[in-house]
């Protein structure tokens, strides 16, 4: 297992971290996973056993179960962990049980610490942005919680490249704790981040937790044109993250023959991928049993060579859009002067 700094906050995550959504059930949980506290218990201890120190969750996952599953599981091995979870979702159906208002946030990560079994979390993200409320607002009360010891680190989650800026500079302006990372959507078949919030990340030395590496398992191999899942499957029943199937597939073609040319799987190639990318600091899996486990936690030994990541990065590739495409030229032949030089 690798691992890597989490944005400038000289805290090392491993490459690969546990997801916690298949943690618990419920009619609307149930079908990411459900398992129950003694199933997560052996994936926890399998995954710390591989190496991996990064457990994400969040307060909405199971109304609340996959953080009580989560802290049971990691309670004698709690300073060997760090969680990470969120704030944002609705958590009960008065008025206020949702958002980022200050009134929200003390809520709900005093329920968090309580259920996690812990008095500290290590990274509390924003699970979304919330269009009622100031950022000011939200960013203060983060700030309050950094600064009580309640919370380690602040980090974003699914917000676009020019609000991260907005906050950023706004963190700066009033002498606040600003976020040091986003968790994203990032995979073979959703690039999407490339074009803007990458960059930032970049520039800002953030760093980039990324979610459903395998498009909601759409890149584990288990499809194909010919194998396009059954009524009950996970993507029939609930598409999400929404997956362009007809663009996904010839990605899985080529994910096929570097699999088949490595004796490796597709699952394994889908996620060495996104662990070969420069940006990125930790691949969160999801896991329904040990055996599926294993086979994401062997990725983190697969070095893709310079011909296979062409490859895939051929198939894969973002359309060129405005403002890029009209100086894309200019800018190559500038990069190519430079490299000479």
């Amino acid at each position: 297992m690798r691992y890597n700094l989490l944005g400038n906050t000289g805290v090392l995550v491993s490459e690969i971290g546990l997801g916690t959504m298949t943690f618990g059930g419920g009619e609307k949980w149930g079908i990411f996973g459900g398992l129950d506290e003694k199933e997560a218990g052996v994936l926890v201890d399998q995954a710390m056993d591989a190496g991996v120190n990064f457990f994400d969750t969040a307060n909405v996952y199971s109304d609340g179960q996959s953080e009580e599953i989560l802290g049971k599981a990691l309670k004698n091995k709690r300073h060997q962990a760090l969680i990470a979870t969120k704030v944002r979702g609705r958590m009960g159906s008065a008025p206020n049980e949702l958002g980022l208002s200050r009134l929200h946030i003390m809520k709900q990560v005093e329920d968090s610490l309580k259920r996690l079994g812990t008095d500290y979390i290590d990274l509390y993200q924003v699970h979304n942005p919330d269009q009622l409320t100031d950022w000011e607002e939200t960013l203060r009360a983060l700030d309050d919680l950094v600064r009580s010891g309640k919370v380690r680190y602040i980090g974003s989650s699914n917000m676009n490249g020019w609000s991260m800026m907005k906050t950023r500079g706004l963190s700066q302006l009033h002498g606040l704790h600003a976020f040091k990372s986003s968790q994203s959507y990032y995979s073979l078949a959703a690039r999407e981040i490339e074009r803007e919030i990458i960059p930032v990340l970049q520039d800002q030395n953030m760093g980039l937790i990324v979610w459903s590496p395998l498009s909601g398992g759409f890149l584990s191999g288990k499809y194909s044109r010919r194998n396009a899942g059954s009524n009950n499957d996970r993507h029939a029943l609930l598409s999400f993250p929404p997956v362009d199937k007809e663009k996904a597939y010839p990605i899985l073609d080529v994910l096929q023959e570097i699999a088949d040319s490595r004796e490796s799987t597709v699952a394994q190639v889908a996620l060495a991928w996104v662990l070969n990318r420069k940006a990125v600091t930790s691949v969160v899996i999801g896991a329904k049993n040990p055996g599926q486990l294993q086979d994401n936690l062997a990725a983190s030994g697969i070095r893709l060579s310079n011909n296979e990541l062409l490859r895939l990065d051929e198939v894969s590739r973002l359309p060129i859009e405005y403002p890029a495409w009209p100086f894309l030229e200019e800018d190559d032949s500038i990069i190519r002067k430079h490299e000479k030089v």
